[in-house]
Order: structure tokens, then sequence, then C-alpha cells
């Protein structure tokens, strides 16, 4: 029997967890659920528990998504029911069958998909549901919530004389407005409505020129609405049919309610289903915005927190966009004690309640913010003493009161309880709060309990170091700065840094030193070795962290470098393929060429027909027969590598092109001297030399001596 006290709870401030939560649900039921949350009882109920929250926060990037759960809550419907001759509203009904219809939807939904939600669907066969309530209600409501015609015969006769008289009453108003409608009697707005009648607006100076009830005037008295006297009587015949209407409704109200009756603790399950249904859905909800995942659950016992997460402070360091250090911690046969130790505000508490706040939200059916390959036990208890809890009530001291406390753990403590001490042994003299302190820890110790605790104390940090199953463990800082790192080290004590610390903040070094005094010089030397080894364990954890990063470095770039090699491999491979198949062609386009050319030749058409028969069963006799998937295949991988090698032919070709047009550039022209009739010039490419004989539109005719030549006076330079 799993049994943990509310107070525990508090300490690990379980119901801030709980108001988390609740923000997801969608219904109230299911928001008072949650906040009412507590540990299962049995061991029994909570691995399907957690099983159902894991399957339902699967459903949301389903392509089966969990159909909507919402519905209004109808506690007060079943409190009526409750009562004899009592009698229901339409309302009520439209909440009672939204809440049949989203019950049978969600049934029908978890039993088609069954094999997907293993859990939700053995969960929801549990309930008893049955068509009838829906089905009786739909007989009376129709799909916008109002009672139907058919409901009853007398109200269908009813409705139909509604309709009638409905009608006369438009016709004969319609008449009385034509006749009065060329007179001066009426106001321009000519007609409006009163108490759901149509009346005439007349002047009130006309007003008893006109037959027919007085229902009101405007505000002013210049306007008297006047029921004619044609629609009075039609009028009062409508007023006698709402009233039956009415009555006939409560009728059918009635009847409906008392057939409802019977089925009140079949809705009464569907709101607790329903309500439960919500419940998960926040659980899931929860556990997607802090990436909680369901661990490794072992009957064994032993709790491995891998990457472990504290759920607020995850959620409030996310708000303020802060990092959250995660935490990993082994509790087991072989080490069942852990005894943190270290300077103040460096984490000791927080990985205490860490630890046990993520084992009562497992518990309770929550998933957890740590990796998925951690490992929890179901412990029957959990107890804690945490924080300062001076009693005014009841007139303790932090001290007395923690003795209670500690009373209280020596009469439950056993194999399968877990205990969780923040500053064990304080709030009493050093001395004899340590001896009492450490004879607790053994008492606990011998008792095979799992535990963690906080504490400054020497002789705990002694004490851990002598028992075979308990162990040691410090929250390691940076030995220069002093700063927290957040990380648990285990199998070294911690020390406070209590005279470190102090220099830091400015305190002077002689009174630093005076005090170092007045204590014994055994207990220095002890704080000051932890001291130095804690520094030389940071000094190392660097070189380890940086070697790492060294190594990691390095196995990434061998990884990328073997990529590259192995696509440069098969680009070869592939371009080696395309070159031998273009090849291929060349030599078969060479022999059709001789072919033709023989043919040109000889024009003997048996001859080349015969040798390109031969061409054609050689070329087919290499080809293998392959299916028209790998065809498709074949066809599709050359086409992508000529592609590519297009692509990288098409920019080698363009910087080519542009390396020739470069080179091609022309050198600065020299300054152009006039040219006339009898120069002796040269073209500036060449190298003749001839003499000009006539100049027409600038052009030139150049006689080099043995011929002539029509040359643009531009392309000449004067010699």
């Amino acid at each position: 029997m799993v049994k943990i006290h509310h107070k525990t709870l508090e300490d690990l401030e379980f119901p801030k967890v709980l108001a988390q939560v609740s923000e997801f649900c969608i219904t109230e039921p299911g928001n008072k659920m949650v906040l009412g949350l507590i540990p299962f009882p049995d061991t029994a109920s909570i691995l399907p528990s957690l099983q159902r929250v894991k399957e339902f926060t699967a459903s949301f990037g389903s392509d089966a998504p969990i159909p909507n759960h919402g519905f209004e809550p109808i506690q007060k419907e079943l409190q009526l029911l409750e009562i004899e001759n009592s009698t229901l509203e339409s309302f009520s009904f439209r909440k009672l069958l939204s809440l049949s219809e989203t019950t049978q939807t969600l049934l029908k939904f978890f039993k088609k998909f069954e094999e997907f939600y293993v859990q939700l669907h053995l969960f929801s066969e549990e309930i008893d549901f049955t068509p009838a309530i829906s089905e009786e209600i739909k007989k009376i409501f129709d799909k916008y919530g109002e009672v139907k015609d058919d409901a009853s015969q007398e109200l269908g006769t009813i409705r139909r004389r509604l309709q009638v008289v409905k009608s006369q009453i438009n016709s004969s108003f319609t008449k009385a407005l034509n006749r009065y409608a060329g007179s001066d009697y009426l106001d321009e707005i000519r007609e409006t409505v009163v108490e759901n009648r149509r009346v005439l607006a007349v002047k009130a100076m006309h007003r008893k020129k006109i037959k027919g009830a007085v229902l009101g005037q405007s505000k002013t008295g210049s306007i008297v609405y006047i029921e004619p006297q044609e629609t009075l009587e039609y009028a009062n015949e409508l007023s006698n049919l709402i009233y039956e209407e009415r009555e006939e409704i409560k009728k059918i109200l009635k009847a409906l309610t008392e057939f409802v009756r019977p089925y009140q603790h079949h809705l009464a399950s569907y709101q607790h289903y329903t309500t439960q249904i919500d419940t998960i859905y926040a659980k899931a909800r929860y556990a997607v915005s802090i990436d909680a995942v369901l661990p490794r659950l072992t009957e064994d016992r032993q709790i491995t927190l891998i990457d472990a997460y504290h759920p607020l402070l995850l959620v409030s360091n996310k708000k303020r966009k802060e990092k959250t250090y995660p935490q990993s911690i082994e509790l087991h046969h072989d080490k069942r004690i852990i005894v943190i130790s270290g300077p103040n505000a460096g984490g000791k508490s927080i990985t205490l309640k860490t630890v046990g706040l993520l084992q009562v939200m497992l518990q309770s059916g929550l998933l957890l913010p740590v990796d998925p390959s951690s490992e929890f036990f179901f412990f029957d208890r959990v107890l804690t003493d945490i924080g300062d809890n001076q009693s005014i009530e009841n007139h303790l001291s932090t001290y007395s009161y923690r003795l209670k406390k500690m009373n209280q753990f020596l009469k439950k403590c056993n194999k399968n309880t877990l205990f969780l001490i923040d500053e064990f042994g304080t709030g009493s003299d050093p001395e004899l709060g340590g001896a009492l302190a450490e004879t607790f820890l053994e008492v606990f110790y011998e008792r095979e309990a799992f535990g963690i605790i906080t504490t400054h104390y020497a002789n705990l940090k002694l004490l851990a170091n002598e028992l075979p199953h308990a162990v040691n463990a410090n929250m390691q800082f940076d030995s220069k700065t002093l700063a927290p790192v957040y990380k648990l080290q285990m199998g070294e004590a911690g020390s406070s840094f209590t005279f470190e610390v102090a220099q830091k903040n400015g305190i002077p070094y002689s009174l630093i030193n005076k005090s170092k005094k007045k204590i014994e010089r055994g207990k220095i030397r002890f704080d000051k070795t932890i001291a130095n080894l804690q520094k030389e364990r940071s000094k190392l954890r660097k070189t380890s962290e940086t070697l790492e990063t060294s190594a990691e470095k390095a196995r990434q770039e061998s990884k990328q470098l073997e990529m590259v090699n192995a696509k440069v491999q098969e680009k070869l491979e592939s371009y080696q393929e395309l070159y031998d198949a273009n090849q291929k062609l060349i030599t078969l386009g060479r022999r059709f060429d001789s072919l033709a050319e023989k043919y040109f030749n000889n024009k003997q058409k048996r001859a080349l027909l015969d040798e390109l028969f031969k061409l054609v069963m050689t070329e087919n006799s290499k080809r293998k027969k392959l299916s028209p998937k790998k065809k498709k295949e074949v066809k599709k991988k050359k086409h992508e590598i000529k592609q590519e090698v297009e692509q990288k032919v098409a920019v080698i070709r363009k910087e080519k092109k542009k390396e020739k047009a470069e080179s091609k550039k022309e050198p600065p022209k020299k300054p152009q001297v006039p040219l006339k009739i009898g120069d002796r010039v040269r073209m500036i490419d060449g190298r003749a030399i001839g003499t000009i004989d006539i100049i027409e539109k600038k052009k030139a005719i150049v006689n080099y001596g043995m011929f002539t030549t029509n040359v643009s006076l531009e392309e000449l330079e004067k010699v």
C-alpha cells in the first residue's frame, strides 16, 4: 500500500506542478480533478495510468487524433434527477445529449483504433454505455435545441394552428394598413412592434378615428400605437395558443425527465469518464510542454536519473529564456544513501527536490522530463524533511520540529522507503546535533532505506565514506570564481568553502585568519584537503571536457571527410559510367559512318543491311534484360548524372568563354593619325605594308603592289 503524506507533497511543491497541469484542462471538473491528484494507492494502477498518458501524448502528432472531449458539467442536473417529480429544462437536456454523444464518439474511436490506444481502449471498455438516452432526447429536440413539432401529437396540432393564426394576423393587419395608408392618420413610420404585436403608428390627433386597442405611445406622446380591430380577435387566439404550447412543452419535458431518471448512474459515469479523459489530456499536454517521457520502470530497488530536470524550474527558466541544468544521479543496492555536501547556493536542495518531486509525479501518473533510459522503482513511502519548519501553532522550534520528524521517520522507515532530508542535523549545537544526525543515519542505513541528505557536517561526510552502501557527493564549483556549475560529482565530499566565500565577499583576511585560529587545526586541515581535492577535480574536469570536445571535433571531421570521399568516389564512378557510355556511342557512330561510306562507294544495299544486322545483334547480345521498374531506375539515374555533368560543363564553358573574351580584348588603341592618299599603312593585326590610293566614306583602297583591297580606316595604322 503506497502512503505519501500531504506534507511530503507540499515540501516537494507537488501542488504547484498540479496547478501547471490544470491550466491545460478544458473542463471545470477536469481542472478540479487535476488539482486533487495524489499518488496512486497501489502500484498496479500506476503503470496503466502512465501508459494512457503516453498514448494520448502520441496522438497529438498522429493521423488519427483523439476526438474532442469537451462537455458542460451536469452536476446540477444529476442532483435534480435525484429529486422526485422534478423536471429538467430544455438547456439541461441539451447538456445531457452533448455529454452522451461525446462519450459515444470517444468509445467508438478507441474501439476503432484499439491497436494504437491499447490502455485507453481498455479504460473505455469499463463504461456501460446506452444509446437510449441520446435517441430519446433526439426524438424530442432538433439540432438547434428546440422542441420538435412532432414531439407529441397535441404539440403538432397547436403549432399548425399557430401558423394559421399568425398568417391571419398578418393578412388582417396588412388590410388595415392599406386602408389607412392613403389617409393622413398614420405617422411616417406607419407601423411598429409592441409586446411582440404589430401595431399602427397613429398620429395622436387621429387616434379616435381608428378602431382598435391602444398598446402604448411614443415618448413625446405624438404617436399612439394601436392594434387594429381586425387583428384583435386573432391576437387573443394567438395568446391562448402560445400558452397551450408552453404547457404542452412542460408535459413533454416532464415525460422526458421521467424517462431519463433511471439512467442517472449512466450519466454520472459519462461525466466521470470524460473528466478523466480531460485529466489525461492535460497530463499529456503538460508532458509535451516540458519534453517529458515515460522512463523505464523496474521491480529492482533502484533509481537512475539521467539528464533529469526539476519541472518547476524548467518551466520558470523557459519563460525567462534561461538555461536549466539537468542532473544525473543513481541510487541502488550498493549505493542506497547519498550524502551531498558543498557550499550554499550550489544546487544541493534543488537536486534533492528533483529526485523527490519526480518520484511523486511518476507515482501520480505524470510523465517526467528525463532521458528515456532513466529507471524508477515505485516506493511505498516517500519521507521528506525540507526547509525551515518552525511550528508556531505547536510552539515548536526548528530543531524540535525536526526531531519530531525524525521520530516519524524512525517509525515508518523500511527498505521500500525513500527519504529526503535537507540540511540534516542543523538547528542545534553542531557537535551534539551532528552526533544525533549520525546515529539517525546509521539507523536508516541498517533498515536498507534509500535516501539523499544534504549537510555541512564533517562527521556525516566521514560516515558516508565508511559505510559500504553509502556514498559522498558534492555540487561542483569553479575553482577560481567559486561560482556553481550545477553538476553533481559522485564519490567525493564537498567543502563548504566557508573562508573562501567569505574572502570573496570582502571579509578582511585578518578576521578570516583570526577565525581559523579559533577552530581545531584538524577540522581546518580536513576542510582544506576537501577544498583542494575539489579544485583539482575541477581542473581535471575542465581538461577532460576540453579533450572530449577536441576528440569529438576530430571524430566529426573524420566522419565528414569519409562522407565527402564516399561522395567523390560515387561521383567518379557515375561519371566513368557516363564516359564509357558516350565512348561506346562514339565507336558505334564511327562503325556506322564506315558502313555509310562503303554503301556510298559500292551502292550494295544487301551488304549494308547484313552489316547493320550483325552490328545490332552484336550490341544486343551485350544487353541485359531488365524489369520495367529497374529500367526506370537506371534511366532516372542516367538522366540525373547527365544533368549534373551538363550543369558543371555549362559552368566550365561559361568560364572559358569569359577567359577567351578577356584574352581577345583589344589593347588600348593608339592615338589615330589622320590618314590621307599616298600614306604608307598596314592593317592593325597584319604585317603587309601598302599605299592608300583612294579614300571614300571612312574606307580606303590600299595598294599592295600585286593586289588592292578595300579596308576600314579604323583598321589601318600609319607606318
